[in-house]
């Protein structure tokens, strides 16, 4: 299942982030760092993901 929400991820870095943790803090973070530029939106997106 985390192979799906980092392909996800590569696509588009929120709804990734979105499937592992839902709606709360790392989400709105991760939408905030995708709108300043996608890498950093990536990066935070695979943290999330690797972490839990």
């Amino acid at each position: 299942m985390d192979l799906l929400r980092i392909i996800l991820s590569l696509i588009i870095p929120p709804v990734g982030v979105f499937l592992q943790v839902g709606i709360g803090g790392h989400f709105w973070l991760n939408i905030l760092l995708t709108i300043l530029g996608y890498f950093p939106g990536l990066i935070h997106a695979i943290w999330v993901i690797g972490a839990k």
